[in-house]
Order: structure tokens, then C-alpha cells, then sequence
């Protein structure tokens, strides 16, 4: 693949997804995003990569060109997903970065797969509860009314404070989505299956966790209390202070200035 080209790879279960590549030389990184996004939601980090890095971002079930495949959602899945990501690239793979749902996703896949760093922003480290989920999808209900350009429209204004990349990607990521795949999430991944402590407790290579502010983000204070208690000498815990969960949209030049900093090893 070349820089900016996109092509089509087959998961484990014959559904095929979109890959998107950003840079031509330097070794590779696999981006995984989060609920509601897509694999346009790396573009703007793609670019600041792309003299040093290639990064290679594919869309997740539920979302942008996979909008129409609404699971299997369990975290299991979406790391067979990624492994088979991983495995079509043909060749060794650098690093994983991941947000959220995506940021779980890599933290699990990277434990095993022969990488040499993970970064999660903002990862989902638990299971959220069914308040939570209930808001979210009451939200995406209201939203998904609309259809075609209307909710093109709704969710260009509903983001107008991004820049016009991030926005674009996340357009992308809902114009054909429905509100299946997040209550999929909650349904198929109960909370015993989707906690990260022990996960970080003892991870084995050096691992980059760039969090929301405390109690902006998609993590209860607990969960990052006993996190950073019981984290493993290779974790790295910082916050970005003021910024809620979409941190690499709304504070972009720190927290890729950060994530490049952590891919050449400082």
C-alpha cells in the first residue's frame, strides 16, 4: 500500500472491511477507533505521522463502510479483527494505537501480538454500565432519525468546533450507521469480560495510556485509581488536563506531538 491508498481485506469470518494507509516509508502502526468513528478519524494523526511512520487504519463492524455489519461485537471478535488486519499487512507491524473501544481492543490484541509499543487515548477499560449506555443510544436514536445528507448536515454541525478532517471522518463513521452495533457492545461483553486492570497490571512491553481529564472521560475514577496503583513498570499513565474523551481531536498537536514522541522510544 502507498500513502493514502485504500483497499479491502477479509476478516476470519468472511466480512471484508476497508484498509486506509497514510505515509509510504517508516515502519507501521495499526490505528483502531472508537465507537461512532471510523478509520477516517486517523487521518489528521496519519498525516503528521507520515514522514517517519506508515499508519494503516481499517474500519471497525457497525461503522463507516461496515456500517451494515453490526457484530459480532464482543472484544474477542475485535481482536481477531485486528489480528487479521495485522496478518494482511505481510509485514511486521511497529505499534498499535487505539481510542476507546478501539483502545481496549489494541491494549488485548498487543499483549500478544509481536509489537513493540501500544497507545491507547482514552481506552475503555471497563465495561460501562447500562445508564450509560442508555444515554448514549438515546443520543444516537435522536440522531439516526435523520437520513442521507440531513444527518450529514446534523453531524457536521453537532462537531462544528472540530477541525474540518475530524469532522469529515466523522461523517464518514455515521452516515450509514445505526444505533445495532453500540447496543451490541453492551449486550455481548459483560462487565467480568471487559475489565483491563489485570490486563496493565502486568503488561509486558511499554504501553502509552493518554487519558481524559478526571471525570471527562469515558472512565470511572476508580477504574483509573486502581489502574494506576496496579500498573506494570512498562505503563505510562498521563493526563491531558482539560480534555475529555476525544482528546485527539480536541487537544491535537500535544497529544500527537506525545504519541510520536512514544513511537520513536522517548
Amino acid at each position: 500500500m502507498t500513502g493514502a491508498e485504500e483497499r479491502r481485506v477479509r476478516l476470519d469470518d468472511g466480512v471484508a472491511t476497508t484498509l486506509q494507509q497514510w505515509g509510504i516509508a517508516g515502519p507501521l502502526v495499526v490505528a483502531v477507533h472508537g465507537m461512532t468513528s471510523s478509520r477516517r478519524s486517523w487521518a489528521r494523526l496519519g498525516g503528521r505521522l507520515a514522514p517517519r511512520f506508515r499508519l494503516v487504519a481499517y474500519d471497525q463492524r457497525g461503522h463507516g463502510d461496515l456500517a451494515g455489519v453490526p457484530g459480532p461485537m464482543r472484544l474477542v471478535q475485535g481482536e481477531r479483527d485486528l489480528d487479521a488486519v495485522v496478518a494482511s499487512l505481510g509485514e511486521p507491524v511497529s505499534a498499535l494505537i487505539g481510542h476507546s473501544w478501539g483502545g481496549a481492543i489494541a491494549i488485548r490484541a498487543g499483549r500478544r501480538l509481536p509489537v513493540a509499543r501500544v497507545a491507547a487515548l482514552d481506552p475503555m477499560l471497563h465495561q460501562a454500565d447500562d445508564a450509560w449506555y442508555g444515554e448514549y443510544l438515546d443520543e444516537l436514536r435522536a440522531h439516526f432519525t435523520l437520513q442521507g445528507e440531513a444527518r450529514d448536515a446534523f453531524t457536521r454541525h453537532d462537531n462544528a468546533g472540530w477541525h474540518a478532517d475530524d469532522i469529515e471522518g466523522k461523517v464518514h463513521a455515521m452516515h450509514a450507521m445505526t444505533t445495532e452495533p453500540i447496543a451490541n457492545l453492551l449486550r455481548e461483553n459483560p462487565a467480568a469480560d471487559w475489565d483491563l486492570r489485570s490486563d496493565v497490571a502486568g503488561y509486558p512491553k511499554p504501553l502509552l495510556l493518554l487519558m481524559a481529564d478526571r471525570d471527562l472521560g469515558i472512565n470511572r475514577a476508580e477504574w483509573l485509581d486502581a489502574i494506576q496503583a496496579q500498573r506494570s513498570p512498562e505503563v505510562a499513565i498521563e493526563v491531558a488536563e482539560g480534555q475529555g474523551h476525544n482528546l485527539h481531536r480536541t487537544d491535537f498537536e500535544a497529544v500527537a506531538a506525545r504519541v510520536e514522541r512514544f513511537l520513536v522510544g522517548r
